[in-house]
């Protein structure tokens, strides 16, 4: 439901005054002011508790054109605001006295005279979930993040080794930290992040964690703390954590399936009893409008050079624009686990990988699926086959759209989308396309392993 100004208002207060009495009780001396690039790199600034009560009522200023995507130097000036529902101790970050601990707050952006950043990923995310609401629709989202842990990360070129040999559910299978899931699963739920599943991947090292489904700003803000936390608790039990996309030819990459659904108060927008799918006009609406664009959103939801090394045929990860009930292959999935359960009808879009910037991934899913619910977009049929197996002619016949299958690709659809320039808004969308070209091209230009291999005889 959604609140009045005033009792908005008096809600932040009472989250304030919560906030400050936290750090008295708690003895904690440091509280890290979190926000998200444009890429959807983590950055933070800590303040002392006595600074707090000021950057609640006036922000912490900071110089906007040292973050990428966020200001030109000569209009810099921008200023964090806390948002002090956010606000949860880390829990590794005890003084070695035993009793001092550091917080952390994600922030809102501003610029001096107090509107929104444009450029902030956050508010890009609330303009999305604004017209949901104006619609009639809360979003919320579960996701599924699958990350490697390696003995080291190799950044010199070598291949990297994975912590361990297991494969898909296997239970005992960790060389090295044996405990890690356990230990960053208790990290998260301290502060306050459910966690629903985790198990051992399909490749070697390959470890998957999905959070309990929550609304869509609280999600991003979790995705960027799960992050976070999982490095961290990896460093800690002598392993590190790699959320890039492809890091193995051989083996799978790692995706973050996003499942979907929009409620209309306390109803689910997306459940018919009367449908055999029990999936209501609202919901194939939904997922014929991220058909319809998922070939220029692929740019945001997988945005890195290396994130279409995971979109290849014959791989895990789809590569094309279809959609099916239970079926892995397919773009969007209608999971069929409870197909009688009113509540948990939703859709599942397995383009995302886990290096995407999760605020604008979402913004982007939904504003694609909002646009199919506003222009009525029919839903095709099901992809009953084995969408991997079809060649590239089947599918055309089938009418399934490719997915880009380059960044260089992605870009270029980008570029023509009305629907990702109105949803990102002309600040992100701009410096997004320059920053992208310009890793595209660099990408271009190098010569790889590869290519010395199988050409220097030449």
């Amino acid at each position: 439901m959604l609140l009045t100004r005033a009792a908005y208002a008096a809600h932040m207060d009472r989250q304030q005054e919560f906030v400050l009495r936290t750090l008295e009780e708690r003895n904690i001396r440091f509280v890290r002011l979190w926000f998200t690039d444009v890429l959807g790199y983590l950055k933070s600034v800590a303040v002392a508790p006595a600074e707090l009560e000021g950057a609640f009522s006036e922000g912490i200023g900071f110089d906007g054109s040292a973050i990428e995507g966020f200001a030109r130097v000569y209009e810099s000036d921008m200023v964090a605001k806390p948002d002090p529902s956010t606000f949860q101790v880390l829990p590794w970050e005890a003084a070695t006295d035993g009793g001092h601990y550091s917080a952390r707050m994600f922030c809102d952006i501003a610029m001096p005279d107090g509107s929104p950043s444009w450029a902030d990923p956050r508010h890009v995310l609330r303009r999305t979930l604004s017209k949901a609401s104006e619609a009639g629709f809360t979003c919320y989202v579960h996701p599924e993040i699958e990350f490697f842990l390696l003995r080291e990360l190799n950044t010199d070129g070598r291949e990297p080794i994975p912590a361990d040999n297991g494969g898909f559910f296997d239970q005992a299978s960790h060389n090295t930290a044996p405990h890690f899931r356990r230990h960053a699963i208790e990290a998260l739920e301290s502060m306050g992040i459910s966690v629903e599943f985790s198990h051992h991947e399909g490749a070697p090292g390959q470890q998957e964690i999905d959070l309990r489904y929550a609304d869509a700003l609280s999600m991003a803000d979790n995705v960027m703390t799960f992050r976070y936390v999982v490095k961290e608790v990896a460093l800690g039990d002598g392993v590190r954590a790699s959320f890039m996309p492809k890091p193995f030819a051989e083996h799978p990459g790692s995706a973050m399936h996003t499942h979907m659904s929009l409620f209309e108060g306390e109803v689910n927008a997306f459940h018919s009893p009367d449908d055999p799918l029990q999936l209501s006009d609202v919901g194939k609406s939904f997922i014929a409008g991220i058909l319809e664009h998922a070939q220029e959103i692929s740019a945001v939801t997988n945005q890195w050079v290396n994130s279409y090394k995971r979109l290849v045929h014959g791989g895990e990860a789809p590569t094309a624009a279809s959609w099916g009930a239970a079926n892995r292959s397919a773009l969007v999935r209608v999971p069929m686990y409870t197909p009688r359960k009113a509540s948990s009808r939703r859709v599942e879009v397995r383009s995302p990988d886990s290096a995407c910037n999760p605020y604008l991934t979402f913004a982007i899913l939904l504003a694609a699926g909002l646009r199919g619910i506003e222009k009525g977009y029919v839903l095709g049929p099901q992809a009953e086959d084995n969408v991997w197996s079809l060649t590239s002619e089947e599918r055309r016949a089938m009418g399934y759209k490719e997915l880009p299958g380059s960044l260089g690709a992605a870009l270029t659809e980008m570029e023509n989308s009305e629907l990702v320039a109105e949803a990102l808004g002309e600040h992100v969308f701009d410096f997004f396309l320059r920053n992208k070209r310009t890793e595209w091209e660099n990408y271009r230009s190098h010569v790889t392993p590869f290519e010395l291999k199988a050409y220097l005889s030449l």
